[in-house]
């Protein structure tokens, strides 16, 4: 409840034991957000209600984080949405980014035992100035509400914001965009690249719709109305064409484009209770299994039906190709349909 704030946990679970925690860590504020690094897997960065992002060791015996921003070390004024590991930077020190609704973009680099901080950029709203008092000028700051980062070039970003755009940004310019889409009409709750097709965002919203991009192109390449606010999308990791919505009405929705281009596959209502809402999805990376996180706190696992991840079928004596140019390549051919006609491929 954002409005009584109160401790946090943070919990990290074994599939093969879904009744207790195998880790818990309490924390003062609320936790909001959370990644795993992918190559250093004990190292857990957090962000939290109050503002403050943290670094969690596992290997270590301590109920308090590695590491922790203070009020003098940068930390965000506003809750912090998302923090995501980047790789490691030319010193090979850990860093991670971290977007809050105080408009800025901050990152964290573990420099000799320290969380060294360094804002990439500050968004604002339209780039609007506010008349003060006396003829001050004040900027309005715009909130990130998201982000993402290309998964191959690595200085491409995605910021969602609580105004419903999407900055295109870089982490080499601090001070202007490289391109704005007027996305959604409120918050956008989440935003990813595609795994596979280097072009492809996906990104959700408090609109009621998901929509697939192209970033070069300025208009959605798929829109869904899915009739109620969504939380979260996730792409599958096995699939370039598969992803997974949670809609604030308690269902979860699973996609794929390669079958049905208008219609989910699937949707299942997962939470029951009236004033409960899903909040959260995400693919397991290797097993056919999603989770789904709600309001109050419970986390339902579901593993998906072999209906909802077919393979094409083999032909007698022909081999079906699988892989990554597959994969880019299946999605491809699905946007080369909606892309206007003598649009650059």
């Amino acid at each position: 409840d954002f409005m009584k704030q109160g401790h946090g946990m943070l919990l990290l679970y074994s599939l093969k034991n879904p009744s207790f925690p195998e880790y818990s860590f309490s924390s003062e504020s609320g936790v909001m957000c959370l990644d795993f690094h992918s190559d250093h897997p004990y190292l857990l960065a957090v962000g939290f209600y109050d503002g403050n992002v943290a670094i969690y060791n596992l290997k270590k015996a301590s109920s308090q984080p590695s590491y922790k921003s203070c009020a003098k070390s940068g930390k965000h004024t506003e809750p912090v949405w998302q923090v995501k590991w980047q790789k490691d930077d030319m010193d090979n020190n850990s860093n991670f980014f971290s977007v809050s609704s105080d408009g800025r973009i901050v990152s964290w680099t573990l420099v000799k035992n320290e969380l060294v901080h360094m804002d990439v950029i500050k968004l604002s709203a339209d780039g609007t100035r506010m008349q003060g008092p006396e003829g001050l000028q004040l900027q309005t700051l715009g909130s990130g509400t998201s982000f993402d980062f290309h998964k191959k070039i690595d200085y491409l970003f995605l910021v969602g914001t609580e105004e419903g755009k999407i900055y295109k940004c870089s982490k080499n310019y601090s001070s202007q965009f490289l391109d704005v889409f007027e996305a959604h009409h409120m918050a956008v709750d989440s935003i990813s690249w595609n795994p596979f097709h280097l072009k492809v965002f996906i990104s959700c919203s408090s609109d009621w719709t998901v929509k697939i991009w192209d970033h070069t192109i300025k208009t959605p390449m798929f829109v869904y109305e899915m009739g109620t606010a969504v939380g979260d999308v996730a792409w599958s990791p096995y699939s370039s064409t598969v992803f997974a919505a949670v809609t604030t009405d308690g269902q979860a929705h699973v996609f794929d484009l390669n079958v049905n281009k208008l219609e989910p596959l699937c949707t299942q209502l997962v939470v029951t209770r009236k004033k409960n809402k899903t909040t959260h999805v995400q693919f397991n990376p290797v097993y056919p299994v999603i989770i789904v996180g709600d309001e109050r706190g419970l986390i339902t696992c579901l593993k998906l039906s072999p209906n909802l991840r077919k393979m094409p079928k083999e032909k007698k004596g022909q081999e079906v190709k699988k892989g990554p140019e597959v994969e880019i390549a299946k999605l491809e051919k699905l946007l080369s349909l909606v892309r206007e006609p003598g649009s650059k491929k």
